[in-house]
């Protein structure tokens, strides 16, 4: 399976998602639209990949590879292409479906509780999943469920954390793919955004080993897992 990964950030990387894949030795490329590279060829990859990133999606004058961003992930979808979207990612997913994008009543950054609703059983990417484990979040947008979409998660802070669409598309707002190097990157470059919230964790919180090792095993398996789920889709 060829992997292709569309990244916004230099520190918001595929992370698992490449760790899994050289396990499985399947090829990744990727594509930086941070240093406005060129979008791939539909035809070059099976599995697209879109990362999260500090931008909003409808900030198109500030970050200009987001317009045909938006245009290529249309054409993606109408492809019929597997595609996984996490954070900013789902919210260009979202959007590319018509679905409107906006700001979350909370910011919520730091460890914070996800429930799978009953209707993730419905979803082949959830069916061995907890029902609820504790994720990684760094976001202040959120999205609203495009037309027959499956909902998924949520939490307490934020309603519509994961959807699906079919069996080739599924949207994540929080995080299961960073590991160690990439919450610690996060946390020093996005320091501004850690303020006194109610769904915001003090940065020594955020970066507290203890809590990556506590909870990581749970979030990686899930990754693994959905990316295996992906692998089997013809």
């Amino acid at each position: 399976m060829r992997i292709h990964v569309l990244q916004h950030e230099k520190f918001e990387t595929e992370a698992a998602i490449g760790y899994w894949a050289a396990k499985k030795k399947f090829p990744v490329t990727r594509t930086l639209l941070f240093k406005d590279e060129p979008l791939p060829d539909m035809g070059s990859f099976d599995l697209l990949c879109i990362m999260g990133g500090g931008m909003n999606i409808y900030e198109e004058d500030k970050f200009p590879f987001l317009k045909p961003e938006k245009e290529f992930l249309k054409a993606a979808i109408a492809a019929n292409k597997k595609i996984l979207g996490i954070c900013l990612g789902a919210q260009l997913l979202a959007d590319a479906f018509g679905a409107r994008v906006k700001k979350n009543p909370q910011k919520e950054i730091g460890w914070f509780p996800v429930h799978l609703t009953k209707q993730a059983g419905q979803s082949i990417f959830f069916k061995k999943v907890p029902g609820t484990f504790h994720a990684f979040h760094w976001h202040g947008d959120t999205f609203d469920l495009p037309a027959d979409a499956v909902h998924c998660a949520s939490s307490p802070a934020c309603t519509n954390q994961i959807f699906t669409f079919g069996n080739r598309i599924c949207a994540i707002q929080f995080h299961l793919e960073m590991t160690w190097p990439n919450i610690k990157a996060i946390a020093t470059q996005c320091a501004d955004e850690i303020i006194p919230g109610e769904y915001i964790q003090t940065a020594e919180i955020i970066t507290e080993q203890r809590l990556y090792q506590s909870y990581s095993p749970v979030l990686l398996g899930i990754m693994e897992q959905i990316c295996d789920t992906f692998q089997k889709i013809p």
